[in-house]
């Protein structure tokens, strides 16, 4: 995939093995997507719809100016995470706890885009419901679905992706080539070869691989999956195989097996040349979703009849009968069962009677893992931290539903919606910890301190936002002319614990960190009351704390609010120095809603200290991130900063000058990693910038 398709393309994910046929089925997948807005591939598991959604979708990322973006919907089990996980896969944020279904349809209201909503079958309701909100009040959205079943929505086409053709034996007479003239057969030929390198269809073989793959009726899947045992077995005897079973589960007669059955049979082969062991750790790795780690599979299947050695072998085992995907994710290898493989895996684990027990060490595994990171969130291990939260979210999802869908566990979901508080505030995420934590209340948990904790600092976040955002709702800086309420009083910080500046210290970091979190609270507080400079040493000390623990997003958060203070005491070249320090945080470059709110601080005080040009390229900038991230959800109260900036930027540049700089700012790619270096300095933010800086999605 080119540099430039790759970009307008997000979530797909790598492709490992080549795409073989589909010319046809691509081309007339194209054509129904060009003639109405909502198109859904139907046909039994196993048949490609997801690989062709795919293949289709990169060849017309091109026509969609704002993007092709993948959701995908096998890992879900609350049909109500349907707009969650869209507005996740668009990069959509909600802090405010509004319906996501109404942040999304805003988001796209004004976008040209293709949305691939993949595996909605389970969650078919949900996917409806959002799909017709969405068309309804968008006119350049287009949707392409994967289901086994059809939406049901007024004015849906429907395709159903047909299986793979493969030869009679009369088509191969006299024949030498015929796995290039039939995808079923170039399909197997692919796949064996990857197993046992120099494997060909050919003269000598091509008859029996094609009755193997009529046998498996052209599925996809199922192919693959026999393709990979020509490493032990000969293609003879692979259908000699298959034909016993189709005899066992037909009775005598193979040709009137359906096409799911054939899945199943593929699948239940595959299944029985697995060792016992590799069986039962099959039936019970699929209880994960969206992937897991060797550490996760060894604390859900070690135990009495298994240590962790026996795990390795056992995962070791599924890889290579490609039972397992291996694949590596943030640095780490990590493991997924496609989901028709999960499906069957869950069956098995029911016929054991096993689901709950299996389900709750799932859930004791990833509790342990929110309730350790709660614990270090402030800290060096901060921004790994953030991206392991982000890899195994739907674990964490699974997790938390089968707490909340089983009787008793609820006061176990309560408890874990609570300690993920860090994930759901710094990803963007409030929005959903709400939905977790009122499920769980509503269901009878009983509140606790963890919950008050979570529910605390969500409600800082959002305090901070409006509160810092309000001070510049006037046309001009509020130094001098303080608030009415400036002399109500301002509660007293707490102290900072022994020890805090030091890794030896008595306290724990998560407590520190909440001490400084009060600070940039009560800071905010003093700023919004005209009484910036009572908030700058309360900054300044938290500042201080970030840096003796290696932190770096209460950081972002102290230093913004120091910039704040500075700006709003009429220091704008302070204030500006504060901003550049804040955007040379890696989390400010990683994270686009820290990285709009600083540079659109930074933008006023680069403004109001006559540095028109710079002002105007970071406006357009600021703009474009948050048109891009689904627009500020303090807009309202931001716009008197951006008036601030906007007027005296034009004051010093004038009109046109000022138009042409915004317009820069405004076309700066989207599509790289932000440069934190050209924009967290001064010299960085003023001539030719907008040329070649880049801040990443």
């Amino acid at each position: 995939m080119g540099g430039s398709e790759a970009r307008r393309t997000s979530g797909f994910p790598a492709e490992l093995t080549s795409f073989v046929g589909r010319r046809e089925e691509s081309a007339d997948v194209r054509r129904l997507l060009s003639e109405g807005r909502l198109l859904t591939l139907t046909g039994p598991g196993g048949v490609g719809k997801t690989r062709l959604a795919a293949q289709v979708a990169r060849r017309v990322a091109r026509t969609y100016p704002d993007g092709v973006w993948l959701v995908p919907l096998a890992v879900l089990g609350d049909e109500s995470l349907v707009p969650h996980a869209v507005n996740d896969a668009l990069g959509v944020h909600n802090e405010t706890g509004r319906p996501p279904l109404d942040v999304l349809v805003e988001h796209l209201q004004a976008r040209r885009l293709l949305l691939v909503l993949d595996n909605c079958e389970h969650v078919l309701r949900g996917c409806a419901v959002l799909t017709a909100a969405v068309l309804a009040a968008t006119e350049g959205v287009r949707v392409l679905a994967t289901s086994r079943h059809r939406l049901g929505l007024p004015g849906e086409q429907l395709y159903e992706v047909p299986p793979l053709s493969a030869p009679e034996a009369a088509d191969l007479a006299g024949s030498t080539d015929a796995a290039e003239r039939y995808p079923a057969l170039r399909l197997f030929a692919d796949r064996a070869a990857a197993v046992v390198p120099g494997f060909t269809v050919g003269a000598a073989n091509q008859q029996a691989v094609a009755r193997l793959c009529r046998r498996l009726d052209g599925l996809p899947l199922a192919i693959e999956l026999a393709a990979v045992r020509v490493r032990a077995l000969g293609v003879d005897q692979l259908v000699e195989r298959l034909d016993d079973r189709y005899r066992l589960l037909t009775g005598g007669s193979p040709a009137s097996a359906p096409r799911h059955r054939t899945l199943r049979s593929a699948v239940d082969w595959s299944h029985e040349l697995c060792t016992p062991r590799e069986q039962l750790v099959w039936a019970w790795l699929s209880v994960f979703v969206g992937g897991f780690d060797l550490a996760a599979a060894e604390a859900v299947c070690a135990g009495e009849s298994l240590d962790a050695a026996h795990v390795l072998d056992a995962v070791a085992g599924l890889v290579d009968k490609s039972v397992l995907v291996r694949e590596e994710r943030g640095g780490q290898v990590r493991y997924r069962l496609l989901v028709s493989l999960r499906d069957y895996g869950l069956e098995k684990l029911a016929d054991l009677g096993e689901v709950t027990a299996t389900r709750r060490r799932h859930r004791d595994h990833f509790a342990r893992l929110a309730a350790e990171y709660e614990q270090r969130w402030f800290g060096p291990d901060q921004v790994a931290l953030a991206e392991r939260l982000r890899i195994d979210q739907d674990n964490f999802r699974a997790a938390l539903d089968f707490c909340l869908g089983t009787p008793g566990e609820v006061q176990h979901g309560l408890r874990l919606a609570s300690a993920l508080w860090f994930h759901w505030v710094t990803s963007g995420r409030w929005g959903e910890g709400r939905h977790w934590m009122d499920r769980a209340l509503h269901g009878g948990a009983r509140p606790d301190a963890l919950l008050t904790r979570a529910m605390w600092a969500g409600a800082l976040m959002s305090l901070v936002h409006s509160r810092c955002d309000a001070v510049l709702t006037g046309a001009d800086p509020p130094h001098g002319v303080p608030p009415a309420d400036a002399e109500l009083p301002v509660p007293t910080p707490p102290p900072v614990p022994a020890g805090a500046y030091g890794p030896g210290g008595r306290s724990s970091a998560s407590t520190v960190g909440f001490v400084v979190l009060t600070r940039v609270e009560l800071a905010c507080t003093l700023v919004s009351r005209g009484r910036a400079r009572e908030a700058i040493p309360l900054c300044t000390e938290a500042v201080a704390l970030c840096e003796a623990h290696r932190e770096q997003w209460a950081r972002a958060w102290a230093l913004r609010t120091l910039g704040l203070a500075y700006w709003s005491a009429g220091e704008y070249e302070r204030a500006a120095e504060q901003a550049r320090a804040c955007l040379r945080l890696p989390y400010t470059g990683q994270q686009r809603q820290s990285l709009a709110r600083t540079l659109d601080l930074l933008a006023a005080a680069e403004a109001l200290c006559g540095r028109g040009e710079r002002a105007g390229v970071l406006r357009g900038a600021v703009d474009r991130i948050w048109s891009e991230i689904g627009g500020n959800p303090v807009e309202g109260r931001r716009a008197g900063r951006a008036r601030v900036a906007e007027r005296h930027a034009r004051r010093v540049l004038g009109d046109e000058a000022y138009e042409r700089a915004y317009r820069r700012g405004g076309a700066l790619s989207g599509g790289g990693r932000f440069s934190r270096t050209r924009w967290g300095s001064r010299r960085g933010v003023g001539r030719g910038v907008g040329r070649s800086s880049t801040w990443g999605r």
